[in-house]
Formats: structure tokens, C-alpha cells, sequence
């Protein structure tokens, strides 16, 4: 390596200029600076920022595209690539491991919160007859984008503590999972096109595609929860893994 193709860094240790674009491009993406669809410079544009080898700038680029940060398209240049999760099919998942996981910072956003008694619909998507019900929306964020949008009602009559707490710090997923044992829960996935109300939220386009990934979960027979999770299509994906059945 030459020293034209090195830095200096304030505590005294040598970063390669490869290593510099790599960390300067990664860190406009994951901050939200450079937003999925924007184009990355040129390499020749990069070479001449940098003042570095075509060949140190392609391994940098490389290097993000292979980390899935970037798509690389021929003839069009790079462009920041959108994330995209995969959550397992079966699983009650943390949205909070599934952000983490595309490396981008994660925040949870409480929308709204109102205790009142069960309505008709309520009693219909939680199996219930009657009783008082916790209704919550939130927003989780990757970065600085909506990631999915939730909207969930709790039984209060399985779950009294539920409506002493404002969930304004954490997400009433993972608050559940540590106060309440799960004894079943059933999965329904559908399409969606976002009407104006769900495209704004998610700044998304009205008509955009979701994915809904709809749960009930039951204690001991007693339903607990109901809980709608709305996706933008083009960034999750459901994985379902098994084996063949014998017989």
C-alpha cells in the first residue's frame, strides 16, 4: 500500500483509504443520510474525492455490495439498496432483532393509546365474549425509516397489569413475552394495498404494496393478544424452514 493510498488518524493508527470510503459510504447509508434508491458517486467521481486507485474504490464498493448496503447495476452506477428483512414464519419475533440485524439503529414510536371496553370487533378478533380491552398503534423505525407500522389490542382481563403501563419505552411485544407464558398462537398473512392513512404513516405511496402478518395469542385458553403488523412490501420477507413429514 502506498502512503497516497493511507490516512492518519488522530490516535496515531494508519487507516487505508479503501477502509475510509468503506466507513464514510456505509455511515451516510445506515444514518439515513443517503436514502434506499440514491446513487452512490461514480467510481471515477469517488477516485478523484479520495485520491486513491479505481482499484481501491471498486474493492470499497464491492465490499458494501456483498454486505447487501448497495446494489451495483451495470452501466447505471451504484444505488443504496432497500433493506430487507426476513422473519420466520412460526416465530414470535422482536421487530427490535429483526432491525438489528440489517445493521440500522432501531426505535419504537407509540401512535396512540386508548383502554375501553371491548366493541364488536374487538371481541371478534380476540375470541372474546366481553370484557375491557387495551387498544394500541405504534411505528417501528429502521434508521430514520418507518419499518412496520403495529396495531394491537391486549385482553385486560388476562393481562391487568397491561393497562397501568404507557408503553412508551418499549414495544407491548417484547412486555408481553416477559410477563405472560404463551401456551398457542396462530399466524395469518395477507396482501394489502396502503390506503392514504397507512401510506403516510409509512411513507409509502397510497396504493403501495404490504405485507400484513396478523397474530392471536392464547395463555392457558385465555386469549391475550391480537396483533396486526403492517410491512411495505418491497422490504420483508417471511421464512418458513421444515423438514419432509414420515409416513
Amino acid at each position: 500500500m502506498s502512503m497516497a493510498e493511507s490516512v492518519e488518524m488522530e490516535d496515531g493508527e494508519t487507516l487505508s483509504l479503501h477502509q475510509r470510503i468503506l466507513s464514510d459510504i456505509r455511515e451516510k447509508i445506515l444514518s439515513g443520510a443517503w436514502a434506499p434508491g440514491h446513487r452512490i458517486p461514480f467510481e471515477h467521481e469517488l477516485t478523484a474525492q479520495y485520491d486513491c486507485s479505481r482499484m481501491t474504490v471498486n474493492k470499497a464498493l464491492s465490499q458494501l455490495a456483498k454486505a447487501g448496503l448497495i446494489e451495483r447495476r451495470r452501466r447505471s452506477g451504484s444505488f443504496v439498496r432497500q433493506p430487507q428483512s426476513q422473519a420466520a414464519v412460526l416465530e414470535l419475533h422482536d421487530i427490535r432483532i429483526e432491525v438489528e440485524a440489517l445493521g440500522l439503529p432501531y426505535r419504537y414510536k407509540r401512535l396512540e393509546r386508548m383502554k375501553r371496553r371491548g366493541n364488536a370487533e374487538d371481541r371478534s378478533l380476540l375470541g372474546l365474549s366481553a370484557g375491557p380491552v387495551l387498544w394500541l398503534e405504534g411505528l417501528h423505525f429502521a434508521g430514520e425509516r418507518p419499518f412496520a407500522l403495529e396495531q394491537r389490542l391486549i385482553n385486560l382481563l388476562a393481562v391487568g397489569e397491561a393497562s397501568e403501563e404507557e408503553f412508551l419505552d418499549i414495544a407491548p411485544g417484547p412486555w408481553l413475552i416477559g410477563r405472560v407464558p404463551w401456551s398457542e398462537a396462530e399466524h395469518r398473512i395477507r396482501a394489502m394495498a396502503a390506503d392514504e392513512t397507512i401510506a403516510d404513516t409509512l411513507d409509502i405511496d397510497p396504493g403501495a404494496p404490504c405485507l400484513v402478518v396478523e397474530r392471536r395469542t392464547w395463555s392457558a385458553e385465555h386469549p391475550v393478544t391480537h396483533v396486526r403488523f403492517i410491512y411495505p412490501a418491497e422490504s420483508h420477507t417471511l421464512v418458513a424452514r421444515f423438514t419432509p413429514s414420515q409416513g
